[in-house]
């Protein structure tokens, strides 16, 4: 039988057994709850890529589901038809400039001129031999990627200078909380209504459905309903308007196909072109998608206001 000193040490001991093995499980349980209820700050960034993948997919499969609407010179971006937009006379096309009424306030991340000016030359070398004067090339000193909009052309919301001078203000301030984007080309897309689209993807930097979530913080009077999918990152390089002028000599090629086959020539090209944002631009367009049709407009541009190390 044990003395009373070797029971006494041995029930110390096995305190502190009991109270280590507490203290290991209530850490590993603390650990996971933790893991569970905060998740890694690359999380949101992996499901928000996987989102625009799903979204840029879908409009890939446009084309096919829903056949070249723009021969038809049918309905082209934001509900509006391509007679709504351009008359083509003589083989010249011309953008038709309607007064917006209020003026459309759109807020856009700007791409510099020394990335968009590669892009605008590979599409212009792949598609002028087919489409000559049918077809309208983005100007690609405006080159943008449309974030949110305080007012647009579907849903207008009138604001007094004052009231605009406000939004400014909040824009500027969403800017210089704001890093330089880095990005990458994950494909062009042909839309069935002729838009020729450049998607992307965010490889650093803060994320579209982040950023648009700042600004609808900022612009609270800003219509409930937005035009585009809060995840997409696009740019729109060029509209079909008609029939191509000119095939291919293989007479293999009819359909569908050869605007496959187009579209397959530009992301050989530019499939993977890395680009970098550093401006958000809020945008007066007193012509409706004045950004799209050189029309008239009053841009403030703000440079964000963190540099990257």
């Amino acid at each position: 039988m044990p003395t009373m000193p070797r029971v006494r040490k041995w029930w110390a001991n096995s305190k502190l057994t009991i109270w280590l093995i507490s203290a290991v499980t209530f850490w590993l349980l603390f650990k996971m709850l933790l893991s569970n209820s905060t998740p890694p700050s690359t999380g949101s960034s992996i499901s928000y890529e996987v989102r625009r993948t799903r979204l840029y997919d879908k409009l890939s499969r446009d084309l096919n589901e829903n056949g070249a609407a723009f021969l038809k010179y049918g309905e082209t971006s934001q509900s509006l038809s391509l007679s709504d937009l351009f008359t083509v006379k003589d083989g010249i096309v011309t953008p038709v400039l309607k007064a917006a009424n209020p003026p459309v306030r759109a807020n856009v991340l700007y791409m510099s001129p020394q990335y968009s000016a590669p892009i605008a030359e590979a599409v212009k070398s792949i598609l002028m031999p087919y489409f000559d004067k049918a077809i309208w090339f983005q100007n690609s000193s405006l080159y943008h990627f449309s974030m949110f909009h305080a007012s647009h052309h579907i849903s207008g919301v009138p604001a007094t200078e004052a009231e605009i001078e406000a939004e400014v203000n909040a824009v500027k301030a969403v800017a210089e909380g704001l890093c330089p984007l880095t990005i990458s080309l994950d494909r062009v897309v042909l839309t069935s209504t002729g838009v020729l689209l450049g998607c992307w993807q965010v490889s650093s930097g803060v994320d579209p459905v982040v950023l648009r979530n700042r600004l609808r913080t900022a612009l609270p009077h800003a219509p409930e309903k937005q035009l585009y999918d809060a995840a997409i990152l696009h740019t729109t390089f060029a509209r079909l308007l008609g029939h191509p002028t000119k095939l291919p000599k293989e007479n293999r090629i009819s359909g569908l196909q050869f605007f496959h086959d187009l579209v397959t020539k530009l992301n050989s090209q530019l499939h993977g072109m890395q680009a970098i944002v550093s401006e958000l631009w809020y945008v007066e367009e007193y012509d409706v998608l004045a950004l799209a049709l050189n029309g008239r407009m009053k841009a403030r541009k703000f440079k964000f206001g963190c540099s990257k190390a």
